[in-house]
């Protein structure tokens, strides 16, 4: 046995034991912080060879582990723009670099530019929908670019998609063919009339005026005319002729469109794009003209005068005008094993070969949690158990520094025999 060897394993389980401290100040000095992820001192011994006879002691090893997996309890907060994620997954943030991270701080903020940051300066990434569905990298993080709510103010699109779902008569009476809509005569007469809103290019207001009429036993025109160009007072003859014409067959027996016809029609909007109107859903019953539901994509310019973000991501703007589009969408980020990913300040995380590599997604989809607006994650640090484990970690270090007096008293004997 060797003396020297008593005092470095006195000296190894004071380390290890002020590691464990460190953990435990740590913990505590982030009991408030948004996101934190607690972490813990884990022990493993080391031992020498030894001879028969004869034992030389060994020493502690410490392995620091960040609990980054455990899902703190969620708060209530008044700012819609303070994100949470409930089950698995990180926000995924970048610095002023525009180095990628992952986090689960979410108390998110505009900044002067209008991006959002948290609390530790990091900016939020999400896709812009421009203004389809964005083009996702599973395994990366290409195409993602800082959410910014600055520029929503002014934002115009035009109309490309929308629907028209409604119910025509049946029992209504045939139009005469010198009489329909698509021949734009004064006196033209029609089953049913709709307007829809669309916009062009510049986000300038274009109305739509959708005629249906009744040509044959369940066939029916449909003609779409500019509203801006209908005569004084209103309706026929327009200054020009249709947009376009299309013809809806149904079913007899059901009502519905009939299999094998187009269930939609391409409107082109004056100065602006060509409008995909669905109408797969429209029925023909025996009740009387009832519109079940019409929407078209597009916004004038306008201010974003709120901004609400949903549990699958989307993040919506609300304009003056009462429309609501979703602008961005907020992916979440997952690893096959989050406890392995390295911390670090700013409480942000990287991947490690350990962690595997990064998996991008949707909330609600692919096992991702939700995003909850107003709402931030707690630190999951337990205040009771760091302050007990302060205390033991205390006693241990007592305990190992009198092995290391024991040892130097014992060395200070050896050195005294020779006198």
């Amino acid at each position: 046995m060797s003396l020297y060897g008593i005092m470095r394993t006195g000296v190894s389980g004071m380390n290890a034991q002020a590691n464990r401290l460190s953990t435990v100040a740590e913990n505590v000095a982030n009991v408030n912080t948004t996101g934190y992820k607690s972490a813990s001192c884990e022990f493993s011994s080391l031992l020498l060879t030894t001879c028969p006879g004869d034992y030389e002691s060994g020493a502690v090893l410490t392995n620091i582990r960040n609990r980054i997996s455990e899902q703190g309890s969620l708060d209530n907060t008044s700012s819609l723009t303070d994100l949470a994620i409930s089950g698995d997954g990180f926000f995924v943030v970048s610095d002023e670099a525009g180095s990628p991270y992952l986090t689960r701080a979410g108390s998110f903020v505009p900044n002067g530019e209008g991006q959002l940051v948290n609390a530790a300066g990091f900016q939020l990434m999400g896709y812009r929908l421009d203004p389809n569905q964005p083009d996702v990298t599973v395994n990366g993080f290409t195409n993602l670019t800082p959410i910014n709510l600055e520029d929503l103010a002014l934002s115009a699109s035009a109309t490309t998609s929308g629907s028209f779902v409604a119910n025509l008569p049946a029992e209504d009476a045939a139009i005469a063919p010198a009489s329909l809509p698509s021949l734009n005569v004064a006196g033209s007469q029609f089953s049913a009339k709709s307007s829809l809103i669309t916009y062009d290019n510049l986000g300038g207001e274009v109305r739509l005026d959708l005629y249906f009429s009744k040509t044959a036993d369940e066939e029916w025109e449909l003609a779409v005319f500019d509203a801006g160009d209908a005569a004084p007072g209103g309706g026929f003859p327009y200054a020009s002729g249709p947009l376009t014409t299309g013809t809806v067959l149904f079913d007899p027996t059901s009502g519905a469109v009939l299999t094998g016809q187009p269930t939609s029609i391409g409107i082109p909007i004056p100065d602006g794009q060509t409008l995909d109107l669905d109408i797969g859903g429209l029925s023909q019953l025996s009740t009387g003209y009832v519109v079940i539901s019409a929407a078209a994509n597009g916004n004038p310019p306008s201010g974003a005068d709120v901004v609400e973000i949903a549990r699958d991501g989307l993040v919506y703007a609300t304009y003056e005008n009462g429309i609501r589009v979703p602008v961005y969408r907020i992916p979440l980020a997952r690893v096959a094993s989050p406890d392995m990913m390295t911390p670090l300040a700013g409480n942000v995380f990287t991947t490690t070969s350990g962690s595997g590599d990064v998996i991008v997604g949707f909330a609600q989809s692919g096992g991702l949690g939700d995003i909850i607006s107003s709402a931030l994650e707690q630190s999951t640090v337990d205040l009771a158990s760091e302050l007990t484990s302060m205390i033991d970690a205390q006693r241990s270090y007592t305990a190992n520094s009198k092995v290391f007096q024991t040892g130097a008293e014992l060395m200070e004997v050896l050195v005294n025999l020779k006198r």
